[in-house]
C-alpha cells in the first residue's frame, strides 16, 4: 500500500514538473527575450518607481530602490500565483475531464510557476543588493522561511479563487479591483511610518505587508522578525492554506459537474 502511494506521488510530481515547464514556455512563447523578462521586469519597475518617488521619500527611506524592489518581488509572486491559478481549472477543462488527475495538480502547477519566476527575479534582486552595497547579513538566511509562509498563503488563496471562478466568472474582475486596493494597503512603495489612524491598523494587519516588512527587516536592517511575527506569518500562511484546501475539497464534486 505504501509503495502504491509512493508511486502515485512520484507520478504526480512528474506531472506537476511537466505542466510547470509547459506553463513557463507558454508564458514566454511570443517573447524574444523569453524568461529574461522575469529578471528585467522587477528592475525596470524599480527604475521607474525610484525615479518618481526616491526624492519624495529620501528622508524617510534609505536605499529606496531596494526598499521598493523587496516589496515588489513578493507582491508579484503572490499576484502572479493567484491570478494564474484562478482560471486554471477552466483553462484545463479538456485535460481534467479526460485524464484522471487530482484537480489540485493544476492549481499547484500555477503556484509553482510563480515560485520559479520568483527565483529568476531573485537573481536581479541579488545583483541590486550588490550594486547598492547592501552588506550581507546572517539574517538573510531567514528569507526562505518568509517565502515558505508566502507560498502557503498564495496556495490557500489560489484554492479559494479557483473554486469561486468555476461558479462565478466575475470573480476575475472583482479580484482585479481587490488587488488594486490590496497593493496600496501593502506599503510597497511608501513608508508606513507616515500613516496613522485606521489605515495604519489595516496595513499592519495585512498579511502581505507582514511578509514584505519581515523580508525588508532581514535583508536591509539585519534584524530578525520577533517570535510573535513568525507566529503571525505561519498562522496566516498555514491557516489560509488549510481553509482554502477545505473549501476546494468540499466543492470538488460540484466543480466537476459544473465543468
Amino acid at each position: 500500500m505504501a509503495d502504491v502511494r509512493h508511486r502515485k506521488r512520484s507520478q504526480y510530481a512528474f506531472v506537476i514538473q511537466q505542466l510547470t515547464s509547459r506553463e513557463i514556455k507558454r508564458k514566454y512563447a511570443r517573447s524574444y527575450l523569453g524568461i529574461v523578462w522575469s529578471v528585467l521586469n522587477p528592475l525596470l519597475s524599480m527604475a521607474v518607481l525610484s525615479l518618481i518617488f526616491s526624492q519624495l521619500f529620501r528622508r524617510s527611506i534609505e536605499n529606496y530602490p531596494i526598499y521598493y524592489l523587496t516589496g515588489y518581488i513578493l507582491w508579484q509572486t503572490f499576484t502572479g500565483a493567484t491570478t494564474a491559478a484562478m482560471t486554471t481549472l477552466a483553462d484545463n477543462k479538456p485535460l481534467l475531464l479526460k485524464v484522471k488527475l487530482p484537480m489540485e495538480v493544476f492549481i499547484l502547477t500555477r503556484v509553482y510557476t510563480a515560485l520559479i519566476n520568483l527565483g529568476y527575479s531573485l537573481i536581479a534582486y541579488v545583483v541590486m543588493l550588490v550594486v547598492f552595497q547592501i552588506t550581507p547579513k546572517w539574517t538573510m538566511l531567514l528569507s526562505p522561511g518568509i517565502f515558505l509562509c508566502l507560498f502557503a498563503f498564495s496556495l490557500g488563496m489560489s484554492y479559494i479563487l479557483a473554486t469561486a471562478y468555476v461558479f462565478f466568472g466575475d470573480v476575475k474582475h472583482l479580484y482585479t479591483v481587490l488587488l488594486t486596493l490590496w497593493m496600496y494597503c501593502s506599503a510597497i512603495f511608501y513608508p508606513v511610518e507616515q500613516l496613522q489612524g485606521f489605515i495604519l491598523v489595516v496595513i499592519r494587519n495585512n498579511p502581505l505587508f507582514l511578509y514584505i516588512h519581515s523580508l525588508r527587516q532581514v535583508v536591509m536592517e539585519g534584524t530578525p522578525p520577533g517570535w510573535s511575527v513568525w507566529v503571525q506569518m505561519a498562522l496566516w500562511g498555514g491557516g489560509l492554506y488549510l481553509f482554502g484546501h477545505w473549501v476546494f475539497r468540499k466543492n470538488r464534486n460540484r466543480i466537476i459537474q459544473r465543468l
